[in-house]
């Protein structure tokens, strides 16, 4: 568990996704909803040699506070449910 650089809040892991493709899916909903999401991977100052970007899984953090409202919003995505009113 870490501390967002902002908030004395930790951040936690909300979703353990596939590929980073989806990860950044996944971040760019709960942002749209107004979660925050930082994304922790790419602050590595010192990368390791990896695979193609993409072919790996990556996590999606949030706030401590905010976690349980973005596990339910991904698992309502993963449902196929729509989320966000269409009309705006």
């Amino acid at each position: 568990m870490t501390k967002h650089k902002n908030s004395e809040d930790p951040v936690v892991v909300a979703y353990s996704a596939g590929t980073a493709a989806e990860a950044m899916v996944v971040r760019g909903l709960l942002e749209s909803l107004g979660i925050h999401s930082p994304d922790l991977d790419s602050a590595d100052p010192f990368p390791l040699n990896e695979p193609p970007e993409g072919t790996r899984g990556a996590e999606v953090y949030v706030l401590e506070s905010q976690a349980a409202e973005a596990r339910r919003i991904i698992a309502e995505h993963l449902k196929g449910n729509t989320l966000i009113d269409q009309d705006e």
